[in-house]
């Protein structure tokens, strides 16, 4: 493997169901993403883009085929170890933002570090991370005192806290009105400058526009990868 590959795959699939019900939601025979790529999963909904995130985000197990990351495959990893993969390495961005109702929005972003850390320190980066994020001063606040973008950057400060590798969004800007998904975009491009392999599963035309790697999928399979 090459030394600028974070994570790659081989015969990568993913099938529902068993027989004749069986569905294949997913079939990449490769796919390799370089160390600091911003790249955008593109696709007709129902394509596969969130299963092939869920699978890389070590969120779901795959039918049959490798997930190498930094050249280890996580797919062949126990649950206890495949948790801790997760944790420390991978930042999820989800679409409809799962975030806690009952927490405060400081609480949701310390969420990552329970059980293991929750000290001084990570407070304090939890505080950054929402100063960084543009929600200053409303740590304090809970998801129903929140707008949807506003809850999508707690979800985002939430990702970065124990500064994964790998940073995964679903659909980012799906549930946003365009000036909001636009500060949303922006917050991507700069977590790619600052280094971040950021891989986008998205509808929305200015994302792929500013990723640097556009893939294409149809019906579980990658139709097109272009730079």
């Amino acid at each position: 493997m090459q030394p600028d590959v974070l994570v790659s795959v081989r015969n990568l699939a993913r099938v529902y169901g068993r027989g004749l019900s069986a569905v294949t939601a997913l079939d990449v025979s490769g796919l390799a993403v370089g160390r600091g790529d911003f790249v955008a999963l593109t696709g007709p909904s129902g394509c596969g883009k969130t299963t092939f995130l869920n699978l890389l985000g070590a969120l779901d197990r795959p039918s049959r085929g490798e997930i190498l990351f930094e050249g280890k495959n996580i797919a062949g990893l126990g649950e206890t170890d495949l948790c801790r993969f997760r944790r420390a390495r991978v930042g999820y961005i989800f679409q409809d933002y799962n975030l806690i109702p009952a927490l405060s929005a400081l609480q949701n972003v310390l969420v990552p570090s329970y059980p293991l850390r929750n000290g001084r320190q990570t407070r304090d980066r939890a505080h950054r991370l929402l100063d960084r994020v543009g929600l200053a001063g409303k740590g304090g606040r809970r998801p129903g005192e929140l707008s949807g973008g506003e809850q999508q950057r707690v979800a985002l400060a939430r990702a970065l806290l124990l500064d994964p590798d790998l940073i995964l969004a679903d659909e980012p800007t799906g549930n946003l009105d365009s000036a909001t998904g636009a500060g949303i975009i922006e917050l991507l491009m700069s977590l790619n400058a600052g280094g971040k392999t950021v891989l986008v599963a998205t509808h929305d035309r200015r994302v792929a526009e500013i990723c640097r790697r556009n893939i294409e999928m149809v019906d579980g399979s990658v139709v097109r990868d272009h730079a």
